[in-house]
């Protein structure tokens, strides 16, 4: 069997959810890969009286496709989709049957009125958090659209087809055979570089709201929530849900639980942000604030939103080098995401660049993949706490560098090195590489606010102890701003007191 008790328990409860039939065709050989794969459909088959398999031919070998009673939907699994995939073959088997994908009306809209055949193939590690939220996107919309179809590859199952592409970092998606896009993508992302935006006319009707929260993650989340106990009139734009949260694999310091997943606690926020009365704007980015009698917020699609009050929360960013060879070498070996892109660089030298907290961490986890990693710090010291320094040092394939700075990534059509300056000697040298991981701190998500609030010179909106800007009526929580500490609970704090702010403004004035 390749399922345990305890998700075997799990799934049961899940298939119970199915609305109708799905035939799983499946194309296997005599690979280790293939005798996983065939054990997986078949213990689907046995526990769910709507679900059939059949042998079958497909394009790829092992793999396997669900389908309806006679209609092909166009979701296909190549390689086994555990891991962090299990929920994207959970959500697929319930779509599949019958069940509607949990989206906006007018994004379903969107997705049916999309013109042209669509054949989208992503490929994955399933050590990646990133991957799932690409993988379910477009098999959702393949389950909405009757030409658009979409394969998850598992890249360690299909090494051969990854290094044909130079496939250096996931997900990274191709469409009707040609490079769409690579990194964590939400469907309204997928809608807008297909060409295809929310109408601004879906929000031009809305009345205007008691506190408008901009931003998604923890900080927004937590304001919304704050706001709409209030019984206060809300509303959240959130271009997704989670925001940088999406990105981090591990959380081991939220208190009271013990540890999470970045995804799994992004979707408890939404999960709870939803139980309250808030209207949520989903996949909108705002464009531009202004501030009259009302606040209004812009949106990239033209809409505008009014508010009495507004409070942003639009986190942060990864910073990055600005080197000569970073921009051009993105995805081809320059990453920002060890947890998600370690697994395609096993057995090679990377680098990773940046001494704190996520430096180390991300030198610790490649160097349980990769033959060597060798970590540059601009600083004389690394900035990592003791605790990670010493696992650090107690690695054999890790070499530090102190006091140096990196002038450019080179390579033809990847990376094949970094030069970087000697701090201390002044003389610069030339290290070969596989891959460059890039970890040295993060951006606030503020160039859309211009002149309009204070800010710090790096970008930080400035707010006092209520959590104020120094323009009445708007406020400002989490990674936005010029707080100390960039840290989930942090956040949270600060979103709420930018709420209890923000409604302490509107009940004076």
């Amino acid at each position: 069997m390749v399922l345990d008790d305890d998700i075997r328990g799990q799934l049961t409860q899940y298939l119970q959810l199915m609305e109708g039939d799905v035939v799983i065709r499946v194309s296997v050989g005599s690979d280790d890969v293939s005798k996983d794969m065939l054990s997986l459909v078949n213990e689907l088959a046995d526990m769910s009286q709507h679900i059939r398999v059949e042998q079958a031919t497909l394009p790829r070998t092992p793999s396997f496709t669900l389908n309806r009673i006679g209609e092909d939907t166009g979701i296909a699994f190549a390689g086994v989709p555990l891991g962090h995939e299990f929920t994207s073959l959970v959500l697929a088997l319930l779509q599949v049957s019958g069940r509607t994908p949990k989206l906006d009306e007018a994004v379903i809209r969107q997705i049916q009125g999309l013109q042209g055949e669509y054949h989208f193939e992503t490929y994955v590690s399933l050590s990646c958090h990133n991957c799932p939220d690409v993988v379910q996107a477009l098999n959702a919309m393949s389950v909405l659209h009757p030409r658009i179809t979409h394969t998850m590859i598992d890249g360690a199952a299909f090494k051969a087809e990854v290094e044909a592409k130079s496939v250096m970092a996931v997900p990274a998606v191709y469409l009707n055979g040609e490079w769409f896009e690579s990194g964590r993508m939400t469907i309204g992302e997928i809608l807008a570089k297909l060409g295809s935006n929310p109408d601004p006319v879906d929000l031009a009707d809305r009345d205007p709201y008691d506190v408008l929260v901009v931003g998604g993650g923890p900080a927004g989340a937590s304001a919304a929530i704050y706001a709409a106990r209030k019984g206060i009139r809300t509303g959240m734009i959130a271009e997704r849900f989670g925001g940088q949260v999406l990105d981090t694999l591990g959380i081991e310091n939220f208190i009271s639980v013990k540890y999470t997943e970045g995804p799994t606690f992004a979707a408890r926020l939404e999960e709870h942000v939803r139980h309250y009365d808030v209207d949520i704007i989903p996949a909108q980015r705002a464009k531009q604030l202004r501030k009259g009698e009302l606040a209004e917020v812009e949106l990239e699609n033209g809409a505008v939103l009014r508010s009495k009050a507004v409070i942003i929360a639009t986190g942060a960013r990864w910073r990055t080098l600005g080197v000569p060879g970073e921009a051009e070498f993105k995805n081809k070996g320059v990453a920002y995401c060890p947890h998600c892109d370690g697994p395609l660089f096993q057995g090679k030298h990377v680098a990773v660049i940046g001494g704190g907290n996520s430096g180390i961490e991300a030198a610790i986890d490649l160097a349980g993949l990769a033959r060597h990693v060798t970590v540059l710090e601009f600083l004389p010291e690394l900035k990592a706490d003791d605790v990670l320094q010493k696992r650090l040092f107690s690695l054999a394939n890790v070499t530090v560098l102190t006091h140096v700075e990196t002038k450019e990534i080179t390579g033809t059509d990847k990376v094949d090195g970094i030069t970087y300056l000697d701090r201390s000697s002044g003389e610069t040298k030339h290290m070969d590489l596989d891959g460059v991981f890039v970890q040295i701190g993060l951006v606030p998500n503020t160039e859309w606010l211009g002149g309009v609030v204070e800010r710090t010179r790096i970008g930080e909106i400035v707010v006092d102890s209520r959590g104020a800007t120094n323009i009445p009526g708007v406020f400002a929580a989490g990674d936005c701003t010029n707080a100390p500490y960039k840290q989930i609970i942090i956040s949270m704090g600060s979103g709420a007191t930018a709420a209890l702010g923000a409604f302490d403004h509107l009940i004076r004035s």
